[in-house]
């Protein structure tokens, strides 16, 4: 959601003319719209398929006079256009054309011997030797051009109160060469990169040489939404990665099952004969694409390809999306990708009228070298993540590497968007949609910014309704040294909390960190078995106002830490420090922390003071991350996460109370299953050597909340399951509706459906045991067997809510045993 309103707030796109337009929609005899019909300039190859509400867009740098429409087994209409721009036609096609050799291509194909499915095929046995892969190594330069735009601009809207001292903008408005609509360019942020590549070593590097943006230079947010929105793709995959989405390929082995192919047309296309091949899917609300493909007759590689996401794909908040490649015929073999191009209408609804955001990448390629080998280490070299020429770029530097000219109007946005970013009013504005990303107040002068304001309230047994104000420094995204603290109080146990945090990144090129804080405040140990540091991290104790059963097992801790981290390759940090904690319980009538302890009256000790020295490795490869400072945002969330953590307990140090060892594993793998949904894993693994109080023992995440929070256990109660020793696993699978597609009626609501299954295996020790006998509490290790529980969810009700219905596996006998629970969250996705 954060990234939805910055979006909605900083937008923009390029301006484009022509000397015909057209649009309209196309129905039959009853008046219903018909999908998939051939929309052509006559006597051209210039054309569109009309999309599911029959409705289409054509416009070309050409000038023409006739529009034929058309589709097999209706009677073909010609219209007459009078003028360049024509819009709200509406053309009536009628049954009854007489078909003779013709094949008809309405409706499901025959999977059985049809030529563009032999085509395709042929197409997949080549595609590993077109392009780039029929060289050893490959360099090129990438131009790319990524706009944001305010769509469907009419008088409603310019003269609404919202643009009231801003009326200046609307000169720049235009229409979509895609959809025919107006609109407003807000946004521009063009890049120019070197890539170089060994397909023997299979390792690639992109090199930044410049970055401009209008009006936003400095904004790494939307530098990193922009980045984020729009990963790569390769249309020969079986699957194309789009807004966290698998959507098959056209070009895909499960194609087949997926589209309907027809051949249509051949012809010559840069003097090279190629096949027409015309695609649409089987089935509705699955995430599929139509349009069309050029395919070479000898090569069987592709020289151009249009793909438009259906209307039905169940996908949020994207109305229209629109991609169009064009390859480039280096020699008889080789065709390389020469423009990529890719429209995205954002909108809230799907309705044809509504306003919304368009977001357009252009990508150009060129100067391609072949074969000229560099050794492995050019590629392993790291590159500074910030160098502040590469942002500074003279317009000398752009009109020698812009491999497509900017038009006069797309010149004047940027003096147009420089000019707005002054305008008090669009600061307002500006600064309400960073406050509702961040959830963070800026005070500019100052340097700081209050918050997170979502935490300024909050409950729990112990404080009762609680009180919090917060801050950190803040310059820019990019600053070098972060502190950040706050302050809290519980209106009915009467006492401040606090926290305070120093970052300070003393090396950008191998990212060493210096690290300190101290906390004092009441937290709910045990909601996860992975243990960090993070003295400012989030207070599970104050979560939730409702709560399933006693959430009375809170501890009062007082935390201070220090430590230095260093990232030895790109990804890959070792962390090394130590820490010290006291500890007892917020609520010692109902949960006690009390374990034996000879040295104490009475034998029984009800504090823990613990100083802890630790190593940590934390690897995540294929991460991709914005910015260069102490803070980085990561931009993508499909990558591996390994974590080894290695704790040394020192009894005597700072008076600590135990000696003891803790080792620690996570793992986590985000797997694209194809057309099948994404599905999450994460695997833990850990041990304490020695003998330590409650306060320090693994503890089985539970969930006492109504939310649904991965990786815990819904029907565990907290410290149900306490272990010396653990194993984990959490497998959460969501099918993207790929399930409820197939269902009448449900369909059309599309919603996702998730599968959950999870379990833990752990163990404690004798000694253990004994050592916490004071304690009001009855010990439990998952050691006889395995716990386990599952779930069914469905989620994207009304686009934003999802529903969980959790099952208890076994332990039915337990104290106050949860065999079922319904729990729930919300969010925005696409």
């Amino acid at each position: 959601m954060k990234k939805f309103f910055t979006l909605v707030i900083f937008l923009f796109s390029v301006i484009s003319w022509s000397q015909t337009k057209v649009e309209g929609v196309v129905v039959d005899e009853n008046d219903d719209p018909i999908a998939f019909a051939n929309v052509m300039f006559k006597n051209s190859t210039e054309g569109i398929i009309t999309n599911d509400n029959g409705r289409f867009y054509l416009e070309s740098d050409n000038t023409y006079k006739v529009l034929v429409v058309s589709l097999l087994g209706y009677t073909s209409q010609e219209i007459e256009l009078p003028k360049s721009t024509n819009y709200n036609l509406t053309i009536k096609l009628v049954e009854g054309e007489e078909l003779g050799e013709v094949v008809l291509y309405a409706g499901k194909q025959s999977k059985k011997n049809n030529p563009a499915i032999d085509i395709l095929r042929k197409v997949w046995a080549k595609k590993r030797q077109n392009g780039l892969y029929k060289f050893d190594q490959y360099a090129f330069d990438k131009y790319e051009k990524i706009e944001f735009d305010l769509n469907t601009i009419d008088s409603t809207i310019i003269k609404s109160r919202l643009f009231k001292g801003m009326e200046f903008i609307f000169d720049h408005t235009d229409t979509s060469s895609v959809t025919g609509k107006t609109y407003l360019p807000m946004f521009i942020n063009e890049s120019f990169y070197k890539v170089f590549g060994d397909n023997k070593l299979k390792k690639e590097k992109e090199e930044l040489l410049g970055n401009k943006n209008s009006g936003f230079n400095t904004n790494q947010t939307v530098i990193a939404y922009v980045n984020d929105l729009y990963s790569e793709y390769n249309i020969y995959d079986n699957y194309l990665q789009l807004f966290d989405k698998s959507f098959v390929s056209p070009l895909s082995k499960a194609g087949i099952d997926t589209y309907n192919y027809v051949l249509t047309d051949s012809t010559y296309r840069d003097n090279k004969w190629c096949y027409k091949i015309v695609y649409y899917p089987r089935r509705k609300n699955e995430l599929t694409f139509k349009g069309q493909f050029w395919v070479n007759d000898t090569t069987y590689a592709v020289k151009e390809i249009d793909m438009q996401a259906t209307k039905s794909a169940n996908i949020n908040w994207v109305k229209e999306m629109y991609i169009e490649q064009e390859y480039e015929v280096v020699n008889d073999s080789v065709f390389l990708l020469k423009r990529d191009y890719m429209l995205t209408d954002f909108s809230l609804n799907k309705k044809e009228k509504s306003r919304g955001v368009y977001g357009r990448r252009t990508t150009i390629y060129d100067n391609h070298v072949f074969d000229d080998e560099k050794p492995k280490s050019f590629y392993d070299k790291k590159i500074d993540p910030f160098n502040p020429v590469v942002y500074e770029r003279e317009d000398e530097f752009w009109e020698k590497n812009r491999l497509e000219v900017l038009n006069e109007d797309e010149k004047g946005i940027y003096k147009m968007l420089d000019t707005l970013t002054t305008v008090p009013k669009f600061k307002q504005l500006y600064k309400a949609a960073e406050v509702l990303a961040s959830g963070y107040f800026e005070f500019d002068k100052l340097n700081f910014d209050y918050g997170p304001l979502y935490s300024t309230y909050g409950y729990n047994p112990a404080e009762g309704l609680r009180t919090r104000i917060g801050g950190r420094t803040y310059k820019t995204a990019n600053d070098q040294l972060r502190l950040q603290g706050y302050t809290a109080y519980g209106l009915k146990d009467h006492k401040f909390k606090y926290g305070f945090s120093a970052k300070w990144l003393i090396d950008r090129k191998n990212r060493i960190i210096i690290s300190a804080g101290t906390r004092r405040d009441v937290e709910q140990i045990g909601v996860n078995l992975t243990n960090t540091n993070d003295v400012l991290g989030r207070s599970f104790a104050s979560s939730a106002l409702f709560t399933a059963g006693a959430n009375d097992k809170l501890t009062n801790i007082n935390l201070t830490t220090a430590g230095v981290e260093f990232e030895v390759f790109k990804n890959f940090k070792v962390r090394g420090g130590g820490s010290f904690r006291t500890m007892r319980s917020a609520l010692p009538d109902d949960f006690s922390l009390s374990y034996a302890d000879p040295g104490e009256p009475g034998g029984v000790a009800d504090v823990t003071r613990q100083f802890e020295t630790y190593v940590t490795l934390d690897y995540k490869p294929g991460r991709e991350t914005i910015g260069y400072g102490v803070e980085r945002r990561d931009q993508n969330d499909d990558y591996v996460h390994l974590f080894l953590n290695y704790s040394l307990g020192v009894k005597g140090i700072l008076d600590s109370d135990f000696d003891y060892e803790k080792v620690q594993f996570y793992y986590r793998k985000p797997w694209m299953v194809g057309g099948f949904g994404r599905l999450q894993t994460i695997v833990e693994a850990g041990k304490i050597y020695g003998e330590v109080p409650l306060s320090l023992l693994n503890v089985v995440p539970g969930n006492q909340t109504y939310f649904s929070i991965f990786n815990t256990f819904p029907n565990l109660n907290f410290y149900e399951f306490v272990t010396d020793t653990y194993a984990s696993v959490h497998l959460e699978h969501n099918f993207n509706g790929r399930l409820f597609s197939r269902i009448p009626l449900i369909r059309d609501l599309n919603l996702r459906e998730l599968v959950g299954l999870r379990g833990v295996w752990g163990d404690l020790s004798d000694k253990n045991r004994a050592l916490n006998a004071p304690a009001n509490i009855l010990l439990i290790a998952p050691s006889d067997k395995i716990y386990w529980e599952y779930s069914f969810g469905v989620g994207n009700i009304f686009k934003v809510f999802r529903i969980d219905f959790n099952f208890r596996g076994n332990y039915f006998d337990m104290p106050d045993a949860r065999k079922f629970s319904v729990t729930g969250s919300f969010g925005f996705e696409f």
